[in-house]
């Protein structure tokens, strides 16, 4: 999908221009936009609160309606670009959208195991698994995106702590919540694989896609319910999918081709005290105390990111 607003010279998402090299003034159209993403992704913690619907529901739902927007632009203006993605490009696509499904399935359930503040916490690891699996895939990682990444962590945990319980069902919600941020992590590195040679478009109609099939299974096996509820839930899952869906995920796979996996994983970070601000504003919900000073410190720990970035 076209992100709002273009500079002269920059590729538009869902053209064949944007699978090409990325000018040098695009990089600040990338922090734009993913500044924007990260305004849309805060929003969806606040929103699925206010929404009564099954949180697996939801999820099937927002992935679905996203594909629904996305079907006519996909298959009309740009089914070229599916045609021509070519078959490792279209098969990370779909792992890239199961592991979306995935990063769903364990979270969401784990909110109702252990603490909303432990499974937050847990789940926000998603920055240090992308810099390991880098690490592993023989990327060497320079000390201020190691620094930096550590640092947004702490500001995390400053905001949401953390309180590890021996309880044993509370103890399976930690994992679920590890396993949900590395889910993210993956969702987040097979994307900037995919994005290297396919288009917005292609990629996130695929992916999207992908998600929403599984979820519809996920519903399927645990009875969720996706049907039955009152205009006023059908109308934030709407602006659900448009704020976090189809301008917050799709946006971070547009520039994280520009910016790279760790500087958008890491970005991503600044959900956690984003959602407590909009909770504040639209829920009438008091953010707490640590919420200011640790947006700043997860802040400096994304600018030693993007510092390291600009070095390399």
């Amino acid at each position: 999908m076209p992100g709002p607003g273009t500079a002269p010279g920059t590729a538009v998402p869902g053209t064949a221009a944007d699978a090409g090299p990325q000018p040098g003034t695009g990089r600040g159209l990338d922090f734009t936009l993913l500044a924007l993403a990260v305004m849309g992704v805060s929003a969806s913690a606040p929103l699925i609160a206010a929404t009564a619907a099954p949180a697996l529901a939801i999820a099937f739902w927002r992935n679905a309606m996203a594909v629904g927007v996305l079907s006519p632009v996909a298959l009309w203006r740009h089914r070229a670009e599916l045609r021509g993605m070519g078959r490792r490009a279209t098969a990370l696509s779909v792992l890239a959208g199961l592991t979306l499904a995935l990063h769903f399935g364990v979270w969401l359930p784990s909110l109702g195991m252990t603490s909303v503040a432990t499974s937050t916490a847990l789940v926000t690891t998603t920055p240090i698994w992308t810099t390991l699996i880098l690490r592993m895939r023989g990327h060497r990682q320079p000390g201020l995106v190691w620094a930096g990444t550590g640092l947004a962590v702490v500001g995390v945990l400053l905001l949401t702590g953390i309180d590890l319980s021996t309880d044993t069902r509370a103890l399976a919600g930690d994992a679920l919540a590890l396993a949900g941020g590395l889910a993210a992590a993956c969702y987040m590195l097979l994307g900037s694989q995919v994005r290297r040679t396919a288009t917005t478009t292609a990629y996130t109609f695929v992916c999207y896609s992908s998600t929403a099939l599984a979820l519809l299974c996920a519903c399927a096996v645990s009875g969720s319910a996706l049907t039955g509820y009152d205009g006023r839930t059908w109308l934030k899952i709407a602006a659900l999918t448009v704020v976090a869906q189809l301008l917050g995920h799709s946006l971070l796979n547009r520039v994280v081709r520009g910016l790279g996996p760790s500087t958008t994983s890491t970005a991503i970070l600044l959900e956690t005290p984003g959602a407590a601000l909009i909770a504040a504003l639209w829920l009438g919900q008091t953010p707490p105390a640590a919420a200011y000073p640790a947006l700043a410190v997860i802040l400096a720990g994304l600018a030693l990111v993007v510092l390291s970035g600009r070095r390399g």
